[in-house]
């Protein structure tokens, strides 16, 4: 039986989420901002057909905003986080294999699912996932991954698909393969894509007629691989269990410029309490811990400073005390008074399982004198705070957190908050 995949996509992901509960925006332009309100990260095709590119910075757009009247949002990642959470449950439900590829992107395994009419069931799926949750997708389908994530590129950028589109018939496939750029190519960079321009390689036709041997020894074995797969020969399966991070990076811009090192410290605290609980959720420990500070490199007319400083642990942790602690020692180094400090963060590396034996030292203390691993604690305080969330706070508190990330244009989290649910008049 010729395998069959799918990649379900969701349309304009974040506006989307918006327009659920804000019926009044459909057709009408919506942009949401990164943190602290600075950039474009979503755009309703309203948006896109102004021109607005991902990444804009607002102040540069603000008169096509007044002009046409563009409904900003914040980035409610809250909100954002829950309703992918319904997505994947639903297409978990239509598929018996299922990989969570990103917030909005899915792959489907529909091997003996639907052989008879791929079509008919990829527009069931779009129906099925926008009655249970509100949100439109595309479906691309075919024989491998690559070409059910170039039959998803087929079905956004082409209305008369439908929203769905399936490339197991070899010339509809090369129908489409001829007009589509080569950096269109799930897996081909920027990079990639302009060296193989420069060996006459401009469309994906072009690089699915390939020898798989003459790219591998030109390029790598990843190239070689998406040659195999636009042909139809499955190399990249399903990874239904997501792999466990590798780094773990929190971090922020702050509203303010940050002069004192007591700001610095709490921002550092909470961000090592982020990256700890990320941590612990994925039953991994961090044998490496790195802190980096800097000033602002967009404006040249401040003094310019950045610095970063790490160090091995003796012992790998998950517990935030000991990764607070150590997070503080590692930024009074490298911190530097007469600077406006305009972003921080903490990054967590040499990550292995929690499970994996290690070094304990018996005599080893954190600043405060408590034992630097309490697992059976941590854990108290993970379950409180799904429960509750934010109820404890290990990082410090009581202090000035007005340098937070911006978010002037929040919505309510209606999903997840009895306080913030919608209401219907």
């Amino acid at each position: 039986m010729q395998p069959l995949f799918a990649l379900v996509d969701c349309n304009n992901f974040y506006v989307s989420c918006e327009r659920v509960f804000r019926p009044d925006l459909i057709d009408k332009p919506v942009a949401v901002l990164s943190n602290n309100d600075g950039c474009i990260v979503a755009r309703s095709q309203e948006v896109k057909d102004l021109g607005v590119k991902t990444g804009t910075p607002l102040f540069q757009i603000q008169q096509l905003v007044n002009r046409h009247n563009i409904q900003l949002f914040s980035s409610n990642y809250t909100l954002y986080a829950d309703m992918s959470a319904r997505v994947m449950s639903t297409l978990e439900e239509l598929a018996p294999s299922l990989e969570i590829y990103s917030i909005d992107e899915a792959f489907l395994d529909l091997s003996g699912v639907c052989h008879k009419d791929t079509m008919a069931y990829g527009h069931r799926i779009r129906k099925t996932v926008f009655r249970a949750t509100g949100i439109p997708v595309c479906v691309g389908m075919g024989p491998t991954k690559v070409l059910a994530k170039l039959a998803n590129f087929a079905a956004k950028k082409w209305q008369m698909t439908g929203g769905v589109l399936d490339l197991s018939d070899s010339v509809r496939r090369e129908k489409l393969m001829r007009i589509v750029p080569v950096g269109e190519v799930w897996g081909i960079g920027s990079r990639t894509s302009l060296k193989l321009n420069q060996i006459g390689v401009n469309t994906v036709w072009d690089l699915a007629t390939q020898s798989s041997k003459r790219i591998q020894s030109q390029f790598n074995i990843v190239v070689a691989r998406i040659v195999l797969e636009l042909n139809g020969i499955s190399c990249l399966d399903l990874e239904e269990v997501a792999p466990a991070k590798q780094q773990i990076v929190s971090s922020r811009s702050f509203s303010r410029r940050l002069t004192e090192y007591k700001e610095l410290s709490a921002a550092t605290a909470e961000f090592c309490s982020r990256a700890a609980e990320k941590l612990r959720r994925q039953q991994s420990v961090a044998g490496c811990i790195t802190v980096f500070i800097r000033t602002n490199p967009f404006n040249p007319q401040e003094p310019q400073y950045q610095r970063s400083a790490s160090i091995k642990l003796d012992m790998a942790t998950q517990d935030t005390r000991t990764l607070i602690a150590t997070a503080g020692r590692l930024l009074s180094d490298i911190f530097k008074k007469g600077y406006g400090y305009h972003k921080c963060g903490v990054q967590l590396s040499d990550i292995k399982p929690e499970s994996q034996p290690g070094q304990i030292d018996l005599f080893d203390f954190v600043d405060n004198g408590s034992v630097t691993e309490n697992r059976p604690l941590m854990k108290v305080v993970d379950q409180i705070n799904r429960r509750f969330p934010e109820a404890i706070a290990v990082a410090a508190t009581g202090l000035d957190k007005s340098w937070k990330p911006k978010a002037n244009h929040i919505s309510q989290r209606y999903t997840t908050d009895w306080r913030e649910l919608v209401w219907v008049k």
